[in-house]
């Protein structure tokens, strides 16, 4: 698969910050394009869910979920067992690889359709679903040990996150409003391409500055930034085979079981774990594990997806 024009943005940024330029968005600029990106994936899955809508989507939508509990429960012994970190560190950082990234998802949608290349279009329910199931589980293996788990209280803190709010609301309003929505598609569809490429040139600044913090434990968190991608983005591959999904919806599974969290589960854990060093989930997935997706990541697991939807 040929790399799409919108990475060339990531590049852009990534470079001039480490080149030294001075080079900046205004303050508030990239939490308002985020905002925009999560409500166009959630009301263009809303109105693609809504014209599909079935039983098999809700029996789909549940193992979804099931993988988003899984994702964080293996990498949280490596986190501790071979990396050292304590028990609060790491259950901070492995819900932030249970959980998506919005901006890796985005970018490869835009893959598969300058590709030209179908897919599941109601994909932004799972995105939704793959959003909070780590948060609980981060929560659960910090406090195992001690401490008492208040489930109403956790998970209220939890819906209420920016990110679950606006990518489930866009998502209702898209399934509710159906052929009313595509008057915003103006809005939301034609410019996505156009928003998500400032946004990468945003997060390629943001993940230069990262990488220049990235010193404590920083052979550790390179190879688990990369290492962990690959394993989950393999579970996530034969997961959507499983599920009888075409070679485009087998991708996404992959990137999105590949891809860490950088928005939706940094603000949580602060809420939910503040005890917990957060920098290190932080550094790692938008350092480290955001650029290998972008620039290496994306192209194998194109590969892999082909590859799979070939087995008879």
């Amino acid at each position: 698969m040929q790399i799409d024009v919108i990475v060339l943005f990531f590049l852009l940024g990534f470079v001039a910050k480490l080149i030294g330029s001075n080079l900046r968005f205004p303050d508030g600029f990239h939490h308002s394009i985020s905002i925009f990106l999560m409500l166009a994936i959630g009301i263009k899955g809303g109105i693609a869910l809504s014209e599909n809508f079935s039983t098999s989507i809700l029996i789909q939508a549940g193992l979804f979920t099931l993988l988003g509990l899984a994702l964080p429960f293996m990498a949280y012994p490596v986190l501790k067992l071979v990396g050292g970190f304590e028990k609060k560190d790491s259950a901070a950082i492995a819900a932030h690889f249970g959980s998506v990234s919005i901006g890796t998802y985005a970018v490869a949608v835009a893959l598969l359709e300058s590709q030209n290349v179908a897919y599941e279009a109601y994909f932004p329910l799972f995105v939704v679903l793959l959003e909070f199931p780590a948060m609980f589980i981060a929560v659960f293996l910090a406090k195992e040990a001690g401490g008492k788990l208040q489930l109403g209280e956790l998970s209220q803190q939890i819906l209420k996150n920016e990110s679950i709010v606006l990518l489930f609301g866009g998502l209702l309003i898209g399934f509710v409003a159906q052929a009313q929505a595509v008057k915003l598609m103006p809005l939301f569809n034609d410019m996505f391409y156009g928003v998500l490429a400032l946004f990468l040139l945003a997060m390629g600044i943001d993940a230069a500055d990262k990488v220049k913090l990235l010193k404590q434990n920083s052979v550790f968190l390179i190879a688990f930034g990369t290492l962990t991608p690959v394993i989950n983005g393999l579970v996530g591959g034969v997961f959507g085979y499983l599920l009888g999904f075409s070679v485009g919806g087998i991708f996404l599974t992959i990137v999105l079981s590949a891809s860490a969290s950088y928005i939706a589960v940094p603000i949580a854990m602060r809420t939910l774990l503040p005890d917990a060093n957060h920098s290190f989930g932080m550094t790692t997935s938008l350092g480290i594990t955001f650029p290998f997706n972008i620039l290496a990541g994306m192209p194998v697991y194109w590969l892999f997806a082909h590859w799979l939807s070939k087995i008879a």
